[in-house]
């Protein structure tokens, strides 16, 4: 009685987590018949893993189908909460376990990121002695977060997000399942319903759950017999307009920003509109993209289009003098601006071909004649001598050296023939003849 009750007292999302292989949802790439995962669980040898995927993507469910499959004693902590002394107690109930039973324990180790280096290498040891079969689960992209020893010693599985199907599938299984599920109510659910709901989980199996579990509950009301109607409105009412996904402290982050880049680049206004509103409907800040913009400009649009840097620092002033609502149209005006812009990219490889000439070649002394000589002493020395200055000259040239001796004729900028920079690349033209003709 006593654990019927308290499993009921559970959250939905726990209480209808799967226990076989065929109840899962989503992450066909591991779990198929014939795929990787799915063998090793049939077999029942599975190795330490490294489960890398976003929130409710079935990380802590598929750790847990390992202890089912392999029946190995399973120990479960988490980094947010435990420490080494913790793990000193596990190792030493793996060590009793070992001789009392033979087999390895199973270590699941939730959002395992958080442990700091030397915390990630007291787990080296063990694994290598096969003492513990570690499970990390995480967030983070493992390159970045885990050790490189520790990753070697693991088998990586990445998991996806669950698409809309998938979640779609979860929230209809718990309607209908009586004993761990919501079935007792009877539930009429609009299909514009559990489509808003699997919507706002944005792939997370446990927010659609427990949401699903919060709405149904919210319009049961106390005491409310079955069956239970459930609306768009009744969703609207619990949740309210619900915050997309977005950690702006990990990938998704960059991710976003990149995908924004890269559809900017790619002159694709649409794309780069969507991903703008993409980060600043999850609340990223808008100064961070006004950032990247500015040096997009320069990076990609360059002297293509000489209004594209002005147009960008315009979008971070107004957003700094403004602020939201308003100033949200001015960053897309500026992304619009810089899809459709021509795409230079010539004064990036001008400035990586400068600095790595600079660190080859060094300090080269300044020219004489182009030298400052504030001083008698300087202009006897020859500093500035033989100066020629451009304005007493016909259309304010005249063929001078002002590279240093050793890079005479060496050229860094090389403009398209792109937007503006095709006049650009015209002047240049013509005075390399008129320097010709002299």
């Amino acid at each position: 009685m006593s654990g019927g009750s308290n499993r009921q007292a559970a959250p939905l999302a726990e209480r209808m987590r799967p226990s076989r292989i065929e109840d899962m949802v989503g992450q066909e790439h591991l779990l198929a018949p014939g795929a990787p995962l799915e063998r090793a669980l049939r077999s029942g040898t599975v190795g330490s893993l490294i489960l890398w995927g976003p929130p409710g993507s079935g990380k802590t469910t598929l750790a847990r189908l390992v202890a089912g499959y392999t029946r190995f004693p399973f120990r479960s902590f988490s980094a947010v909460t435990s420490g080494l002394k913790d793990l000193r107690e596990v190792i030493a109930e793996a060590d009793m376990a070992r001789e009392r039973f033979s087999s390895p324990t199973l270590l699941f180790v939730d959002e395992i990121h958080r442990f700091n280096k030397a915390q990630q290498d007291a787990f080296l040891p063990h694994v290598e002695s096969g003492l513990v079969i570690l499970l990390g689960a995480t967030t983070q992209n493992p390159s970045f977060e885990i050790i490189p020893p520790l990753l070697s010693r693991a088998r990586l599985m990445v998991l996806n997000p669950l698409d809309a199907a998938a979640v779609r599938t979860l929230l209809v299984r718990a309607l209908h399942d009586r004993e761990r599920g919501l079935g007792r109510f009877e539930v009429r659910m609009a299909d514009d319903a559990l489509d808003m709901l699997a919507s706002m989980a944005v792939g997370d199996g446990r927010v659609a759950l427990n949401g699903l579990e919060a709405v149904v509950l919210d319009a049961a009301g106390a005491g409310s017999q079955a069956p239970v109607a459930v609306g768009p409105d009744d969703v609207e009412r619990v949740f309210g307009r619900r915050a997309l996904h977005y950690d702006k402290d990990g990938e998704e982050h960059y991710n976003l920003i990149s995908a924004f880049h890269k559809s900017l680049r790619g002159s694709d206004p649409q794309a780069g509109l969507y991903w703008l509103y993409r980060m600043l409907e999850g609340g990223e800040d808008p100064l961070f993209i006004a950032r990247r913009m500015i040096r997009f400009a320069s990076e990609d649009v360059g002297l293509a289009d000489p209004q594209a840097l002005p147009m960008a620092l315009a979008a971070f002033d107004a957003w700094r003098k403004v602020g939201p609502p308003e100033a949200e149209l001015a960053l897309a005006e500026a992304a619009v601006y810089l899809a459709e812009a021509p795409k230079s990219n010539a004064l990036y490889v001008a400035e990586k071909e400068l600095k790595k000439e600079i660190g080859g070649s060094g300090h080269l002394p300044v020219p004489m004649h182009i030298r400052n000589a504030p001083t008698s002493l300087m202009k006897k020395l020859g500093y500035s001598k033989g100066y020629r200055y451009p304005h007493n000259y016909p259309g304010a040239w005249v063929n001078e050296r002002y590279l240093p001796d050793r890079l005479q004729n060496k050229v860094f900028y090389r403009p398209t023939e792109r937007g503006f920079e095709r006049e650009l690349r015209r002047r240049a033209a013509a005075r390399v003849k008129r320097g010709q003709d002299l």
